[in-house]
């Protein structure tokens, strides 16, 4: 089960990397052209670029915690973070009708909620 956690939480961290740095250094017209990015045209640049360091910190609270024996406990703390930050993609994706995305985003919130639970119980760090 911990074999199996790590792995999660790395595959989720590298998502959360990708899509941060995206993000965070992809001009705001480049990613609305692109498939599935055309909700950033809607948001502000300040907006974008604030949830691009949200999910390069995440990346982060996924791992580095659990890596280090500093505050271990932000790790399931971060992938419930990430539940909910999930939850506001799939209602930007459900409202546009980009149902394919939305069940991307449910993908990412299911991996997130075992991380966490996983982590808050039967593998926690700190037991």
């Amino acid at each position: 089960m911990n074999l199996t956690l790590w792995i999660a939480a790395v595959l989720l961290a590298a998502i959360a990397l990708a899509a941060g740095l995206t993000k965070l250094f992809v001009p705001q017209a480049r990613l609305a052209a692109a498939k599935g990015g055309g909700w950033t045209a809607d948001v502000s640049v300040g907006f974008l670029r604030t949830l691009g360091v949200l999910e390069i910190l995440a990346a982060a609270g996924l791992i580095l915690p659990a890596v280090t024996g500093v505050a271990p406990i932000l790790v399931p703390v971060t992938a419930g973070c990430w539940v909910l930050l999930m939850i506001g993609a799939m209602m930007t994706h459900g409202r546009r009708g980009e149902s394919a995305l939305v069940l991307l985003n449910l993908a990412y919130l299911a991996l997130a909620a075992f991380i966490a639970w996983g982590r808050f119980g039967p593998e926690s760090f700190t037991a």
